[in-house]
């Protein structure tokens, strides 16, 4: 498409601006906006999340000290260590605690086909709006924008679905169900307690969004289609006696 595009602005045609929002209120620019506010929603959700998870530690001198451990986007969970109890660090019994988990592949996967999309809405969005007519004489770029419409459906699908598993790790691992994992807490006269983690209600809310783009993109193939030279040759093969 960022090939058929850039050859197609060098040509003489592009010279010839033509304006029209009505189109944004046809389905194809209609839905090519909503895909573009979609994707913002999507990438900001996910990408901008700071959490933390919080522990009670009893040992040693230390009475229900808190520990936290700090997280945020891109969630690689095994770099992330809790803060001590306390100088002594439990008269030495405590020893540093990680996460557990690397979630960066999927978190990052979500976030990046986000912000692609993203840009590619404006320059098809330019495209629909000042070169409507380009776009249909030349039967490439009809052709080129189905093809990433269907493989920009297909991304959001496995995305969003691997994004709602790592997600679904994510809470496993930051949660009360971690205690058990630590040694630190199995330590003569030393109990750990669960306090508290940062709600993820906005994460799930990025995987709402991405479901959302999936159904955007899957359904903007249609009149992405009509536009293509498949779609006019079948038309003619039905009319044809």
């Amino acid at each position: 498409w960022l090939w058929s595009l850039l050859a197609a602005l060098v040509s003489p045609r592009m010279a010839d601006l033509r304006m029209d929002f009505g189109l944004l209120l046809e389905p194809l620019g209609f839905i090519k906006v909503l895909e573009w506010i979609f994707s913002i929603f999507a990438f900001a959700t996910c990408g901008g999340f700071q959490g933390e998870t919080t522990l009670l530690i009893s040992c040693k001198g230390v009475i229900n000290k808190t520990v936290t451990a700090a997280f945020a986007y891109p969630f690689r969970l095994n770099t992330v260590v809790f803060s001590a109890p306390d100088p002594k660090r439990c008269g030495g019994t405590w020893t540093d605690v990680y996460l557990v988990g690397n979630f960066s592949s999927s978190a990052q996967f979500f976030v990046t086909l986000a912000v692609l999309v993203f840009l590619y809405c404006i320059a098809a969005l330019v495209v629909y709006i000042g070169y409507k007519h380009v776009y249909l004489q030349n039967s490439k770029l009809p052709l080129t924008d189905l093809a990433i419409t269907v493989i920009t459906a297909f991304l959001w699908l496995a995305s969003t679905f691997a994004w709602a598993k790592a997600l679904a790790d994510i809470k496993m691992s930051t949660g009360a169900s971690l205690i058990p994992g630590i040694e630190s807490c199995k330590a003569p006269g030393t109990t750990c307690r669960f306090a508290s983690v940062t709600s993820m209600g906005t994460l799930n809310v990025s995987v709402v969004f991405g479901l959302v783009n999936m159904v955007l993109w899957g359904g903007n193939i249609w009149f992405v289609y009509k536009d293509t030279n498949l779609h006019n040759q079948s038309n003619r093969i039905s009319q044809s006696p």
